[in-house]
């Protein structure tokens, strides 16, 4: 790799900067001298030769796009030269081989977690408090208020401490010391937890359960039921008004459906039923109680490897995202498949134009078959109502060199490295084949990591180029940096950064396996992820309709 550009595939024609680009700088690769016709920001891709109008683009070996216009060698590529365009894809037309990584270094490791009746083993020890409609989540954050505090798992609310010194000095008439007034940073508060062995309680309002089609309670019961029998979930409470869409009776049978012998403790309220909003609460807070004194008594353990369940997400991506982090963490899910555990890779609009690709590594046909048919009832679905994949990149991920979906696309795809595909899942299916899944869910972050972590991930890896603060009520998130100056910029939300990667100073696969010994940590509890530190709790049920 050049400090200054890297072509990411042999049959390439653009190259990427990896630094700012002049024009006039004269750069080389592979004894091809191009002078750059524009001035091209890192990140950003160029011509390595002359393009005519209707010339494909080609990036990471596969088309990610069109000229529409004449393109300089050494000019850069952006939204008025270059539109998307994408290979088609059909049924699996090959079997590729695949060469498993060395994982004897941790053939011997394992993680301490809480280990589940039915055989998941958690990564976290967390209660739910969780409403059936809307109308409950009134209720839900006055149980939250009762709780978190009381028992050790509240923040410092050091916002309103601040708020509270600029009162005092405004009314003293010190207002010239406002602008120096300085605020210490969130910390967990100084309250010993009562139960040493629960890492949280954790409460999920929305906005679903009535209203819109029954199809949406139908698919909001079957996430809730993932939640529940999450392996890092050790019970729940559970809030219903009583005539709303989502009965409890479909939140029971979507557990049922997923773990027929499920057995951790639920509670189950319907208010309706109980009378006075006192006495509903007045049950659920001693209930939550009690079964939180049962959960506590269970300790972390010595668990495999193979029993982690990795989700792969990417956001607020940027032009280094397909070339460090995404494909560590890539070389990251191909170890925890070598080791025997699961990969969760989703987000179906940034599959756009490497289906084939994925098509192929699938096991047998009928999974093939199965990912073919949900890529294309989304395109259809997103073309009904006048969008399309190709609307899919932000403003932040074409400001930073992602330009068309199939980039992004290309990209984002790395995340799942380059094992078989064992299983393909439609949104709120349960996780179960060890290998890797790939999960239909929509590209928006938190749509996303929402469904992961009701598909049964246990751990969360999340790369971002430009900052997301993502994080999820039950699954540790780790944030993954594509680049140095974001992780040193914003260090309360990155976890890991692959800048050296950027910089040639690690491998990817140094990289991966950098993040698979952190993520053992994070597994056993020893250390706290940046969105667990700031109680970054993102919960969003995707409601099925068009969501890119």
């Amino acid at each position: 790799m050049s400090h200054k550009i890297l072509k990411v595939h042999p049959s390439d024609n653009v190259l990427v900067a990896l630094t700012d680009l002049s024009v006039g700088d004269r750069v080389e690769y592979e004894g091809i001298q191009v002078i750059i016709t524009s001035e091209v920001p890192a990140k950003h891709k160029f011509a390595q030769q002359d393009m005519a109008p209707g010339d494909e683009i080609i990036m990471y070996g596969t088309l990610v796009g069109k000229a529409v216009e004449a393109i300089p060698a050494g000019g850069i590529l952006n939204t008025k030269n270059v539109k998307h365009q994408a290979s088609s894809f059909t049924g699996k037309t090959k079997t590729i081989e695949w060469q498993a990584p060395d994982v004897s270094r941790w053939a011997n490791k394992s993680f301490m977690g809480y280990h589940r009746e039915d055989g998941q083993v958690g990564t976290g020890n967390f209660w739910l408090v969780i409403p059936l409609v809307f109308c409950e989540n009134r209720n839900v954050n006055i149980i939250k208020q009762a709780f978190l505090d009381e028992l050790g798992f509240g923040h410092q609310d050091v916002y309103k401490s601040y708020v509270q010194q600029m009162v005092e000095m405004y009314q003293s008439g010190k207002i010239e010391d406002i602008e120096k007034l300085s605020i210490q940073s969130n910390q967990q508060n100084g309250q010993k937890r009562i139960f040493e062995n629960i890492d949280g309680i954790k409460f999920l309002t929305h906005e679903g359960g009535c209203g819109g089609i029954r199809q949406d309670s139908d698919t909001l019961c079957a996430l809730l039921a993932g939640y529940i029998n999450n392996p890092n979930v050790a019970g729940a409470t559970v809030l219903s008004l009583g005539c709303q869409n989502a009965q409890v009776g479909i939140l029971e049978e979507s557990i049922k459906r997923i773990n027929s012998n499920f057995s951790k403790p639920l509670i189950v309220l319907e208010q309706q039923k109980e009378g006075t909003e006192q006495e509903l609460l007045t049950q659920a807070i001693r209930r939550t109680f009690l079964g939180l004194i049962e959960a506590d008594k269970i300790k972390r353990q010595p668990a495999p490897l193979s029993k982690l369940v990795i989700g792969l997400e990417c956001g607020g991506s940027d032009g280094f995202s397909g070339i460090s982090a995404n494909p560590a963490i890539g070389h990251t899910s191909d170890l925890i498949v070598a080791l025997g555990g699961k990969s969760i890779l989703s987000e179906f609009p940034e599959l756009c134009g490497v289906e084939q690709e994925l098509i192929n590594r699938c096991v047998d046909n009928p999974t093939a078959d199965k990912f073919v048919q949900l890529m294309r009832a989304y395109a259809r679905a997103a073309e009904a109502v006048g969008s399309g994949f190709d609307m899919n990149p932000s403003p932040g991920n074409i400001k930073d060199g992602l330009i068309t979906d199939a980039i992004k696309s290309a990209g984002a795809a790395k995340k799942g490295g380059t094992s078989p595909v064992a299983d393909v899942l439609d949104y709120t299916e349960y996780v179960s084949k060890p290998g890797l899944t790939l999960l239909c869910t929509p590209g928006n972050d938190v749509e996303s990591t929402t469904a992961m972590a009701g598909s049964g991930a246990n751990i969360i890896l999340f790369t971002t180029g430009l900052g997301t603060p993502t994080g999820n009520p039950v699954t540790p998130v780790l944030k993954v940096s594509s680049n140095s100056r974001l992780a040193q910029r914003m260090p309360d939300i990155i976890d890991i950064d692959t800048g050296p990667v950027i910089a040639g100073e690690k491998t990817i696969e140094e990289m991966g396996e950098q993040i698979l010994d952190h993520i053992i940590e994070v597994a056993s509890g020893k250390t706290p992820t940046k969105a667990m530190q700031l109680g970054q709790d993102d919960f969003i049920p995707w409601k099925r309709g068009v969501s890119l």
